[in-house]
């Protein structure tokens, strides 16, 4: 008789019934799915921008901004090295002009231990952003009277624009979960640019909104000296810059010194608020251990002078310090609204932009193209269905077809569950990807079956035949789901996003829901036809 091990039937039973409950919410109306609790409300499969619609963006990074930022750090070094070096090498003046960072030497004899110097300085630099060897990250050049510039190469930039693109896609997730938006898809196009696909949010400008603002902040020391004549004619010192208010309201803006005392990464939450005098929105931020330090240091050293709060160069808030703040708390007012400080919390705690991002193309697609995919996929599916049970049926009767059919309609079930499971979003191609696996499942009944059909001719009992159509059929399958898997990761490894991925995560989940239920479900079913009629024949001899 066709022996299954008690293990193998409880784990049929456990995979069977988890499979069950995690596909049944997808069959399930809007009305009565409300009803269930969360967990089953959560447990529905995601369905793809191409088949539910929503808001598609094109984004690229700003290389100008990115080169700027590394040429004003570069600026710095440049100095650190100059005054560290041994004798000191004194200079007059440096910044970033053009596209350049340059200083000038007080004595232009010191130019060749100067670039020495430099050079010996960028060389860890090059290291850190193209991670060792190939073209420097600088090239430097001397000039008349002592001037010497650095230029970021070419090579550098462009992997500049790789990392800040990199950091873009995990700050702009991070901005968008919150907001409800389910799959999105966030994916880099070429070297500086972002493809963002959002399915269900039909609004594409409320989401360049959301993702658009760069969110840098910073704390600043306030000027209290500076000309305000010189401050409105830009002729401040390189250490100090004017910025404006985000409220005009306000005025015209304030001085400030240039270098910031903290920047927002230095914040471990931001949360929306109100305050407790004035019951005005707020956010109320906390700093990390490090933050907090340098926070408590300043507000103890400052009490009675202003700070300034900026964000994306626009001044916040510049409150007085009444005395010093310790607990490494504090809390941003600016007229907000409670829709406005609840996204600038988001933006916070999702970190800053490291550069602008220009959209060049959006667009909203509507649902009804994927409502007529979902339907059409829908029609193909059955279509496909009634073939396979009349093939199998005609093949193999109506006894081992129908098991078969049967280990094919679970597997479609746990192929749904699987997916609600995991949260992996449903495509266009994703449905032709379970077509296909669903009729490629069948390959290995067939195997066993006609391993089965073999060995009856070969003049075996129908029990024993069974058992060596299941034993060594096995490894037949093994091997072809082996490959047909291999292709399928290969598939999910080198395709980031897009039609690809859609097709091959289906794919994937087949290869073991195919093996599950073509095998164990198969096998259980059969095994206990043995048990209940004890045949004398097999009815596909």
């Amino acid at each position: 008789m066709l022996q299954v091990a008690r293990w193998r039937i409880v784990f049929v039973a456990i995979v069977t019934l988890l499979g069950v409950v995690f596909a049944l919410p997808n069959l399930l109306p809007p009305a009565a799915l409300r009803a269930m609790p969360d967990f089953v409300r959560n447990s529905t499969i995601n369905l793809g921008l191409d088949l539910r619609g929503g808001s598609y963006l094109l984004l690229e990074i700003d290389s100008a901004t990115l080169e700027r930022q590394r040429l004003e750090q570069v600026s710095d070094l440049m100095a650190s090295a100059l005054r560290d070096a041994e004798p000191r090498i004194t200079y007059t003046g440096r910044g970033v002009v053009g596209g350049a960072a340059r200083v000038r030497l007080t004595n232009p004899a010191d130019a060749p231990r100067a670039l020495q110097a430099l050079r010996a300085m960028a060389a860890p630099a090059q290291q850190n952003a193209l991670g060792g060897g190939g073209d420097p990250e600088l090239a430097f050049t001397q000039g008349a009277d002592g001037l010497i510039e650095a230029r970021v190469t070419p090579q550098a930039l462009e992997q500049l624009a790789r990392q800040g693109v990199q950091q873009s896609i995990e700050i702009i997730r991070r901005r968008v979960d919150p907001s409800g938006v389910s799959e999105v898809s966030i994916t880099r196009q070429g070297a500086d640019r972002i493809v963002l696909q959002a399915p269900g949010d039909s609004d594409p400008e409320a989401l360049r909104r959301r993702i658009g603002q760069t969110a840098r902040l910073t704390f600043h020391e306030v000027d209290l000296n500076a000309d305000p004549v010189a401050a409105a004619e830009g002729r401040l010192p390189q250490s100090r810059q004017f910025l404006p208010y985000a409220d005009p309201q306000r005025g015209a803006g304030i001085v400030i010194m240039r270098r910031p005392k903290l920047t927002g990464e230095m914040l471990n939450d931001a949360l929306p608020s109100f305050d407790a005098q004035t019951n005005e929105p707020v956010v109320t931020f906390r700093f990390n251990s490090e933050g907090a330090r340098i926070f408590g240091r300043f507000t103890s050293e400052n009490v009675g002078r202003p700070f300034a709060v900026v964000l994306d160069d626009r001044v916040l808030t510049d409150p007085v310090i009444n005395e010093p703040i310790l607990g490494g708390t504090g809390q941003i007012s600016g007229n907000f609204t409670p829709e406005s400080a609840n996204e600038l919390a988001v933006l916070l705690r999702a970190g800053a932009l490291p550069a602008p991002l220009e959209v060049i193309e959006q667009r909203a697609i509507g649902p009804e193209l994927g409502q007529d995919a979902i339907e059409a996929g829908a029609i193909s599916t059955v279509i496909a269905f009634v073939l396979v049970l009349v093939f199998m049926v005609l093949a193999y009767g109506f006894l081992f077809g129908g098991i078969s059919v049967i280990a094919l309609l679970l597997n479609g079930v746990l192929i749904f569950a699987a997916m609600s499971a995991f949260g992996a979003a449903l495509t266009l191609p994703g449905v032709a990807g379970l077509i296909l696996t669903l009729a490629v499942a069948l390959d290995a009944n067939v195997l066993i079956y006609e391993r089965m059909r073999d060995e009856v001719r070969a003049g075996r009992s129908p029990v024993l035949a069974a058992e060596a159509g299941f034993s060594r059929a096995i490894v037949t399958i093994f091997d072809a789901n082996i490959t047909h898997l291999g292709a399928a990761l290969i598939m999910l490894a080198l395709a980031p996003a897009g039609p690809v991925k859609g097709f091959a995560w289906t794919l994937t989940i087949g290869v073991f829901t195919s093996v599950f239920t073509a095998v164990l479900i198969t096998q259980l079913l059969l095994a206990w036809w043995f048990r209940s009629t004890r045949p004398k024949r097999l009815p596909i001899s």
